[in-house]
């Protein structure tokens, strides 16, 4: 499929995980990609990752939570490019933080990165995306509308994601652009594969309780459904939350 044959595409969070699968799989549809990461060497990695197809792949370090990077991010997206048609924000952080250890600072990382950075990509992007065409896919989480112990942070930064998006949807539906947040569940990447992910001492039942029917997702996975909610197939979906969470809260 090419399904994004002649689109240009800005992607933030393209050195791992879930980005990196989702500028492959947009390239390999045809996209011209414009990747953003944190990580210049994980971006080396994804652009050397590239197939051979009809995409291709530029990259750009800058960190999401810094404002006057975001603005150059974005204005050399639409430069190299020659204009953004989609913005996918990936990017983001994951903290364990149980209640009585919890601090400002906590709050302050989880909301920059994955707040903060999500809306400025989204206030610059909308410079450039066109009318009737233009697509923003956020990334949320299942976290961001289901209960999980030790996870009171991240699933508040993730539900203002998802709260951002569905207000963002309602604000631009007069330009006919189109906005998805896409929420997975449990996904296999670098970022949840840290060993300080759950620390040892605490009580880990629950998420072997929760465990989805169909496993933890690999990237590739919810990669697939980012792409579909950027593509002409979901043409008709906007302001409407996709959970891919392998039935993990059914």
């Amino acid at each position: 499929m090419n399904r994004f044959e002649g689109v240009n595409v800005l992607l933030t969070g393209a050195a791992s995980g879930i980005g990196r699968a989702t500028a492959l799989r947009l390239a390999a549809e045809g996209a011209a990609v414009f990747g953003v990461d944190l990580s210049g060497s994980g971006l080396r990695e994804t652009a050397d990752s590239l197939p051979p197809g009809p995409g291709r792949l530029h990259t750009h370090v800058a960190d999401v939570c810094d404002e006057s990077a975001v603005v150059d991010a974005v204005a050399c997206a639409a430069r190299e490019l020659g204009g953004i048609d989609v913005l996918v924000n990936v990017a983001g952080v994951h903290r364990t933080t149980p209640i009585d250890r919890l601090t400002a600072e906590d709050l302050r990382h989880l909301f920059s990165v994955n707040v903060v950075g999500t809306a400025l990509f989204c206030r610059e992007a909308l410079r450039h995306l066109p009318d009737g065409e233009g697509v923003i896919v956020n990334v949320a989480s299942s976290s961001a509308t289901h209960g999980n112990p030790y996870m009171s942070a991240y699933s508040a930064s993730k539900g203002a994601v998802l709260a951002f998006s569905l207000c963002l949807a309602s604000e631009v539906a007069h330009r006919r652009i189109r906005v998805v947040p896409v929420s997975p569940g449990t996904v296999a990447t670098p970022l949840t594969a840290r060993p300080d992910m759950l620390p040892s001492d605490l009580d880990t039942s629950y998420y072997q309780r929760i465990r989805a029917p169909f496993g933890a997702a690999g990237p590739e996975q919810i990669a697939g459904v980012i792409a579909f909610a950027a593509s002409p197939d979901a043409g008709y979906l906007t302001g409407a939350e996709i959970r891919a969470d392998g039935g993990s809260h059914i």
